[in-house]
């Protein structure tokens, strides 16, 4: 499951969040701030591709399934 999140950029990663039902708030540098539905705020880093880890850690804050998740891509 971990390796179909492999080599997913950040933006791809931000606007599937919004999707989900997150709201875009700023961030400093080159990370952006994402509010979800459940409150908690998620920090995603625009450029690059992510670590499979840190994505982990968000889809769990977010409250989705890795499925979940990918479905939004």
């Amino acid at each position: 499951m971990g390796r179909e999140l492999r080599g997913i950029k950040g933006e791809k990663a931000i606007n599937a969040f919004i999707k989900a039902g997150g709201i875009f708030r700023g961030g400093k540098g080159d990370h952006v701030n994402i509010k979800m539905p459940n409150g908690l705020i998620i920090t995603i880093p625009k450029k690059g591709e992510l670590k499979i880890g840190l994505l982990k850690d968000a889809i769990s804050k977010a409250k989705l399934t890795e499925e979940e998740f990918k479905e939004l891509l």
